[in-house]
């Protein structure tokens, strides 16, 4: 699977060389290019923002340096989705994630800064392309390079080959086969930890009663902590 990246801190994306996601890169299973806006500019500043029109603070990315972006790394014959985050795009959940990563489909990333990219490029983008605006939440980052890293990581280890055991993807938060609940606590050696004791029912070898221990803690936690999760909110 391809992403490609177009920043203005392409140094930012150093640590996708790390973990899962730098074993992924190493074994051929996906391939990632940085890509700096700053090479599609053409004056001796490489500007990549102007003032907005309209007035009000901040600035805004130019048009044209992106557009030369995108028209540089889209494949016809292959086209990506054009994901860009944003404080007002839709959310990113785990839903968004595995569509990503079963469509298989290249994605490029387009991480904005200041107060945005120019509202023409996605529309003109739009034309050609299917484009993703999203979200990680309601706040605001300095820019999109911290949503992208977060939501690469999402896909990633969705795919195939990625995740050493893929049948961990079904029991951990917000996962379709787990009805979309938070995960159910863990626990390892030592038996005891400074007066705490692993829950018994773990102990018990009943696979039966161990499942339906973990599903009520996942329920409880979910309750407690995002109740409107719960099947039927």
């Amino acid at each position: 699977m391809r992403f490609d990246i177009v920043t203005i801190f392409p140094d930012y994306f150093a640590p996708l060389q790390l973990s899962l996601v730098g074993k992924a890169i190493q074994n051929g299973l996906i391939s990632v290019g940085v890509h700096d806006l700053r090479d599609w500019t053409h004056d001796r500043h490489r500007t990549v923002d102007d003032t907005p029109y309209g007035g009000g603070a901040g600035m805004v990315m130019k048009p044209e340096p992106w557009g030369e972006a995108i028209d540089a790394l889209v494949d016809p014959a292959d086209p990506p989705i054009l994901i860009v985050p944003t404080p007002s795009g839709e959310v990113f959940r785990q839903s968004v994630a595995d569509e990503l990563a079963a469509s298989r489909r290249p994605l490029l990333f387009a991480c904005g800064r200041y107060e945005g990219i120019d509202a023409r490029v996605m529309a003109h983008a739009r034309t050609r392309l299917e484009v993703r605006e999203l979200s990680l939440g309601d706040y605001v980052l300095n820019g999109g390079e911290v949503a992208v890293l977060a939501m690469m990581e999402a896909v990633v280890r969705l795919l195939d080959g990625v995740i050493g055991n893929p049948q961990s993807l079904t029991e951990e938060s917000h996962a379709a086969d787990h009805d979309g609940l938070l995960e159910y606590p863990v626990f390892t050696k030592p038996l005891s930890w400074r007066g705490l004791e692993v829950p018994e029912i773990l102990l018990s070898g009943h696979h039966a009663n161990i499942a339906a221990w973990r599903r009520e803690q996942a329920r409880q936690i979910t309750l407690h902590r995002r109740p409107e999760l719960l099947p039927g909110s």
